[in-house]
């Protein structure tokens, strides 16, 4: 368990000896594609790390709608923000393929925290760097259009080479629901910058063929 936890970045700056403790209060959970993880409401005590494989975040409606808020991967935590707050989890966690998760438990995080400045530091870092991101997402859903967001989205996971195909691991679905898009309208718009030669797509395959025509993209 302590060679595990020191591969976590929140962790791996701690010498062997405070690793110690916290090992003692943290479990594995090994989960499979569909397992959820917590549902919203169930009680909080402790935060997850993603090892490997992938999680969503998610809402879901009285009718069955769900809403991905977040996508989690390995080295990526979750649920500090309620473990310190004390509340239930407002979101319901499921794994989107095979994966690995260490809870690390409340109480041993909290006396490891209380004797180590320096990793209550680099834990608030880390809460911060993801509420950044939120108002990001926040910003974008308030001022860019569809077709904005779902191009940032593309950009950031293309890896520069023009004509060179990239792999979108996981459904479309997922992805516009993180973007706030429905599925139709997400196909809309990848069918639109499709027609107008700016991207390819075949199947979780996306090839970018005009950057900048992309970037300048007003649809």
């Amino acid at each position: 368990m302590r060679d595990l936890l020191s591969q976590v970045p929140l962790f791996n700056e701690l010498p062997p000896q405070d690793l110690e403790p916290i090992a003692r209060g943290t479990s594995e959970i090994s989960a499979v594609r569909g397992d959820i993880i917590f549902r919203r409401g169930d009680p909080c005590v402790g935060f997850h790390v993603v090892v490997y494989g992938q999680v969503k975040l998610l809402f879901v409606s009285n009718s069955g709608v769900e809403r991905v808020v977040r996508l989690i991967g390995p080295g990526d935590g979750f649920g500090e923000a309620l473990m310190f707050m004390g509340q239930d989890y407002i979101v319901t966690a499921e794994a989107l393929r095979d994966t690995l998760l260490l809870h690390v438990g409340r109480d041993a995080l909290f006396d490891q925290l209380d004797r180590n400045p320096g990793m209550a530091r680099k834990m608030l870092a880390g809460l911060s760097r993801r509420l950044y991101s939120l108002m990001g997402d926040v910003e974008a859903y308030t001022l860019h259009t569809g077709a904005q967001r779902l191009i940032t989205y593309l950009l950031r996971e293309w890896r520069g080479e023009v004509g060179q195909p990239f792999r979108i691991e996981i459904s479309k679905a997922i992805v516009a629901s993180r973007l706030n898009l429905t599925p139709e309208h997400f196909s809309r718009i990848l069918r639109d910058l499709s027609d107008r030669r700016l991207i390819r797509v075949r199947g979780r395959e996306y090839t970018i063929l005009d950057p900048n025509g992309l970037k300048n993209y007003k649809g």
